[in-house]
Parts: C-alpha cells; sequence; structure tokens
C-alpha cells in the first residue's frame, strides 16, 4: 500500500512537472495564451495574418488586358488603403491603379511593362484579418496563374541577332553600370519617347531620382547612338518583329468592325474670314484672353446641327439582326480626335449643348493637355456620339474619316489655306477656305439627310453671328 501511495505520488509529480515546462514553453512562443486578460492588446497589434491578392478588376469599355508602366510601391513595403499600387496603360488610356487592402506588399506577380488580364492577381499584400473578414484566401493549391508573358516594344530579330561593334571611341551603346531598381520606371511621354526612337529603357543610364531616365537622357543616348558608325557581322539583316502599342490594338480592332460598315461621303468648302476675324476681336477685347480656337466653334456648330438632324447623334443597336433598332441620344458628347506620344486617341466633350463657346475652348484645352502626358481616363474616352477630327493641324486639304462603329457620322477638318476667288461683282478677292469632309452610315443615313446636316454646318461657320440666336 505505501509502495503504491508512493508510485501515485511520485506520477503525479511528474506530470505537474511536465505541464509546468509545456506552460513554460507556450509562455515562450505565445504570450497571449498565458498573460493576464489586460496584456491581450500586445498580440492583436501585431496581427498581420491574411493574404490578400489585389485582383485586376474589370475597368470597361470593352478593355480585356492593360500593360503595366511602373510600380508605386516594391515587395515589403507598407501600403495604404485607396492609396495608389500602380500606373496602367489600357487601350484607351493611362490611370492608377488603387491598393484595396492596408497592408504588407509580400509578392508583385507582374513586372513594369508586362501586359496583365483582367481577372489576374497584380499583388498579394498581408493584413490584419480582423480588418477584412469578409474577404476569403486569395489562392487555392494548383492555380498559380501562368507566368506572365514579357510584351516590351523592342525590335526581336527574327532570324538571328545583328552584332553591332563600335569602330571608333566614344559613349557605349551598352551600359554595363550597376542599375537602380528604380531604373526602368519612366513617365508615359518618354515611354512613347523609347518606343519612336526604338530605344530599350535598360540600355539608357538615368539621371532622376533614384536613376529614373528622364527624356533628355533618351535624347542623349539615341544621340549618342547616331553619331557612332556600327558595322554588321552578319551578311545580311532580317526582317523584324515589333509588337502592336496598346493604342495600336485598340486601333486595329476599333477599324476592323468600321469595315461592316457602309460609308457614304460628303465633301464641301468653307470660307472663314469672318470667324478668324471674330476669333482675333474676342482675343483682342478679353481682359483674360482665353483661346477660342477654330475647333470651338466647328464643334459648337455641330452640337446646333444636331438639334435639326438628331438622327446623326444616334447609334445604331443590331443585337437583334432582323429587327435593328436606332438609340437615339439627346446629349452631343463631341468626340475630338488628339495626336499624342502614345498615338491616336478620341476624349469627348461631354453635352457640348449645354456648354458657351468659352466652356468648349476649356474643354479642348483641359483634354489636350492631359492627352499630352498621357493621362486621359476612360471616362473622358466614353459616351462619345459623333467624332470631329482636326487633320488640318498637320497638313492635309482633304481626308476621308472612318466611322467609329457606335457613331454614325464623323466630320474630318482639312488644313485651312487662303486662295483667291471671285466676289459677285467679278473682282479678285482673298479668302480663306478649309475642306470639310463627312462620312456617314449609309445603312440608315440618307445622303440628303447627311447634304442637309453638312450645309448648316458650312451656314453657321460663315456666318458666326447666327449662332448667336440658338446659344443658351
Amino acid at each position: 500500500m505505501n509502495v503504491l501511495r508512493c508510485s501515485r505520488g511520485f506520477s503525479r509529480a511528474w506530470k505537474h512537472s511536465q505541464s509546468r515546462t509545456a506552460l513554460s514553453i507556450r509562455d515562450r512562443l505565445s504570450p497571449s495564451i498565458c498573460l493576464p486578460r489586460g496584456r491581450r492588446s500586445f498580440h492583436a497589434a501585431l496581427a498581420l495574418e491574411g493574404i490578400r491578392s489585389q485582383v485586376l478588376k474589370d475597368v470597361g469599355e470593352g478593355i480585356t488586358e492593360v500593360q503595366i508602366i511602373q510600380w508605386y510601391v516594391e515587395e515589403g513595403a507598407r501600403v495604404e488603403e485607396w492609396k495608389p499600387l500602380c500606373q496602367y496603360q489600357s487601350d484607351k488610356a493611362v490611370d492608377d491603379i488603387t491598393s484595396r487592402y492596408e497592408g504588407v506588399v509580400k509578392k508583385l506577380h507582374f513586372q513594369a511593362d508586362d501586359t496583365v488580364p483582367t481577372g489576374m492577381a497584380l499583388c498579394d499584400i498581408e493584413v490584419d484579418d480582423a480588418k477584412y473578414p469578409d474577404e476569403h484566401p486569395p489562392a487555392v493549391s494548383g492555380t498559380e496563374p501562368p507566368p506572365p508573358v514579357p510584351t516590351h516594344t523592342a525590335s526581336q530579330v527574327v532570324p538571328q541577332p545583328t552584332v553591332l561593334v563600335s569602330t571608333s571611341p566614344g559613349i557605349p551603346l551598352e551600359n554595363n553600370a550597376p542599375k537602380s531598381r528604380y531604373a526602368t520606371l519612366a513617365t508615359p511621354a518618354v515611354r512613347g519617347l523609347l518606343k519612336s526612337l526604338n530605344v530599350n529603357i535598360e540600355d539608357v543610364r538615368g539621371s532622376g531620382k533614384d536613376g529614373r531616365v528622364l527624356k533628355e537622357d533618351v535624347q542623349r543616348f539615341a544621340a549618342a547612338r547616331s553619331s557612332q558608325p556600327a558595322v554588321t557581322l552578319t551578311p545580311q539583316q532580317g526582317d523584324t518583329a515589333v509588337n502592336l502599342t496598346p493604342i495600336q490594338s485598340q486601333m486595329f480592332k476599333t477599324m476592323t468592325r468600321s469595315l461592316s460598315i457602309p460609308h457614304f461621303g460628303y465633301a464641301d468648302e468653307l470660307t472663314i474670314n469672318n470667324i478668324t476675324a471674330l476669333r482675333k476681336r474676342l482675343a483682342a477685347d478679353a481682359k483674360d484672353p482665353q483661346k477660342i480656337t477654330f475647333l470651338s466653334f466647328v464643334v459648337k456648330a455641330v452640337s446646333l446641327a444636331l438639334n435639326d438632324y438628331p438622327i446623326l447623334n444616334a447609334k445604331l443597336d443590331t443585337s437583334n439582326p432582323d429587327k435593328p433598332q436606332l438609340i437615339m441620344r439627346p446629349r452631343h458628347n463631341i468626340g475630338i480626335a488628339m495626336d499624342t506620344p502614345q498615338g491616336l486617341i478620341v476624349p469627348n466633350i461631354k453635352d457640348v449643348g449645354g456648354r458657351s463657346l468659352q466652356e468648349i475652348a476649356q474643354e479642348i484645352t483641359r483634354l489636350s493637355a492631359l492627352g499630352k502626358e498621357g493621362k486621359i481616363t476612360p471616362a473622358d474616352l466614353s459616351g462619345g456620339t459623333i467624332t470631329v477630327s482636326n487633320i488640318g493641324n498637320i497638313g492635309g486639304t482633304y481626308v476621308s474619316p472612318v466611322i467609329v462603329s457606335n457613331e454614325l457620322a464623323i466630320l474630318g477638318i482639312g488644313r485651312a489655306r487662303t486662295v483667291p476667288t471671285f466676289d459677285d461683282a467679278g473682282q479678285v478677292m482673298k479668302n480663306e477656305v478649309v475642306n470639310f469632309s463627312w462620312s456617314a452610315d449609309h445603312r440608315v443615313v440618307d445622303g440628303a439627310t447627311m447634304a442637309r446636316m453638312a450645309s448648316l454646318v458650312k451656314e453657321l461657320i460663315e456666318s458666326p453671328e447666327r449662332m448667336l440666336l440658338t446659344l443658351r
């Protein structure tokens, strides 16, 4: 009996010792389990447990993929909710993607210049589970996204690469100096210059902050490259394959759809002496002159004429091929084609019918500035109802504009020129003239309607005082 008691006592003592040892280990590994209730807040303050994936959502307007221009964050950096993560370029615009979460960036799934399809994870962020309780874990085993395919637009030689050897001393074409991790970050304007000069950003030594490449760096590199004579070691240079830029890709798709539209063309010549004189008087009389461009008058004249011919502002709905319909659109959202460093884009001025000439001029100035900086937003590009393309700013007297698939008409403006003409008395006089070329969807717009619309716009341009009678 005494032996049994001693055995039981030893057993209890041994279990108590093991329990104290386990408790000591748990104390060291997880203080929140054993600390008094009043001290458990220390554990909550450190909780960053869940991983959330920032997924590229549908940005609208039929866009299925975007190209990453630059990241504003790096792995290991902390990001705040709704702060910019990266800058992207779609087929239509350049914009920022903001973070849905607050936390620490754990992984970037794509790099600058990569193309990302909608629905794919851009990056993973470690978050506090208590702040995002309704979220689900980002990934399931076996569903890792495929590795991104680089979409650099630099030329790639198809048969075999051509080796260039410098034959004279000078600035080397290759930059073997160590590069900063930010060396490939650049603004859209710089990237447009890189594409136009066919320069790889990784070959350029940046002089900006953290080694970023500036315009001057690209121009300096291109000048040095062109000044160096080189010889090719290959007997014959092969063809090169160059990827389309996002804007070129969108233009390819849009113009391919436009091929299904039977175009009706109509052209006329306008005298713009009166409107030129009016613009000069407005600029001279104003205390704070706002530049009222010729395009501002054209946009307003088109809007006034659409009040009489609303079919040209409509949209053709062919979702039911057996019963197509016209969608009449009351607002005149007039698109203006712009030549930008990234390519041709067509933002539109919303509700032109409710805007004054000065407001139209201000909106054109705003859109033009954003276009040059590559910052036109999807909102500025969506919802257009009819387009005006002022190709005369670049050159050319006549143009045959192509209709956008969701519109029924487009106006192309040629270059203004001064020509000798005869007045009613047979005297030679100097006139400033410009050619207007119209295209209309001949499936629903007949030639007479297009001609009447064009004639009304001509009357308003040649006699701008007539606009004053209908302005609100």
